[in-house]
């Protein structure tokens, strides 16, 4: 009989740390009760929120496959990625990541800082073999539900090489998470779809894209992220850096706008009654936190970065990503993949 999985928990990262990690954990060990998590961080505070949890009648007990390991430093928002990974050996991010690196863990979830969790998990766990950088991956909501992109911002510059070696991972990802796509159509991002445009490397790229095994569409500008045009958008992580803080800009626009118009009289206030129902479909069909859970892709072990910012909700769907790629074997079948691209 095999293991169960086991994800780590960095409960001390993000802004709220373990007021908002524990009880997420809590809430998916009760949803995977096949699962192991462990909570690492602080001991007073881990034991501390548990211990607040069952006073507040959240649960009788914490859950048997959930349990604690007692970290001593804390990786913070402003500490500089170089200076984390050289003296804090023992922070909750690091003995999460060592977990993953001792294949003691399937996983590792945390809402730390970005840049110093991208240093740490290269230096302990490694890149796959065949792939030369990690990138951020994720979901974005389009008309056929979501869209996965990448890179969001682990690479300021990408080779063409690079890039079509996200172009696979992104597929291989999208192929395992997702069940319904056998082969995801994969666009690389550029300023037009024409064949001349384009610079040399995403020329280059789109060359060797199109002689590959996966399902290559071709050129895709930036309104066909939201298409279903596309499973898989690749781009460097500069372009999609500022493209997801370009969409999270839009939506808090169009989010105030609608708030502003739908209060600016009495009768639009009365139209803001009937439209409820409409409202609130649409705010749960693009809510963010849905799509909370960034990967970590390429990395030697999966590592799920979650916003800083979640709440409880978002900070679960994180974990429950983790789970969902542990279960799926990804980190080997993209192994598998690249050895057959290559």
């Amino acid at each position: 009989m095999s293991a169960p999985l086991h994800i780590a928990i960095d409960a001390m990262s993000g802004d709220c740390g373990p007021s908002v990690c524990v009880p997420a954990a809590l809430e998916a060990a009760r949803a995977f009760p096949d699962v192991r998590f462990t909570l690492i961080g602080k001991q007073d505070d881990l034991q501390g929120q548990l211990k607040l949890r069952a006073a507040a009648g959240a649960a009788a007990a914490t859950p048997a496959n959930l349990s604690c390991l007692f970290a001593t430093q804390i990786v913070e928002m402003t500490d500089h990625p170089r200076e984390a990974l050289r003296r804090k050996k023992d922070s909750s991010m690091r003995r999460a990541l060592d977990l993953v690196k001792a294949g003691d863990a399937n996983a590792c979830v945390s809402a730390g800082n970005t840049g110093a969790l991208m240093a740490m998990a290269h230096f302990v766990l490694k890149m796959l073999p065949g792939v030369e950088r990690p990138a951020i991956v994720s979901m974005i909501p389009s008309r056929g539900g979501h869209t996965y992109m990448l890179d969001l911002g682990a690479n300021a510059s990408c080779t063409p090489a690079q890039l079509c070696q996200f172009a696979v991972m992104g597929s291989v990802l999208a192929a395992d998470l997702e069940g319904a796509h056998e082969k995801p159509r994969v666009g690389l991002l550029n300023i037009g779809e024409e064949e001349i445009k384009g610079n040399e490397i995403v020329q280059a790229a789109h060359n060797m894209l199109a002689t590959s095994d996966i399902n290559y569409v071709g050129f895709v500008e930036g309104h066909d992220i939201f298409s279903d045009k596309v499973d898989v958008v690749v781009t460097d992580g500069f372009t999609g850096n500022v493209a997801l803080k370009t969409m999270e800009g839009a939506a808090r626009l169009i989010s105030d706008v609608l708030r502003e118009e739908f209060t600016r009289s009495p009768l639009r206030k009365l139209g803001a009654l009937a439209a409820r129902p409409s409202l609130r479909a649409l705010r749960t069909r693009m809510d963010p936190r849905q799509y909370n859970g960034a990967t970590m892709v390429g990395l030697n072990g999966i590592v799920i970065k979650s916003h800083g910012g979640a709440d409880l909700f978002a900070f679960q769907r994180a974990i429950e990503v983790a789970v969902l790629e542990a279960r799926n074997g990804v980190p080997e079948r993209i192994t598998q993949r690249l050895g057959t691209h290559r």
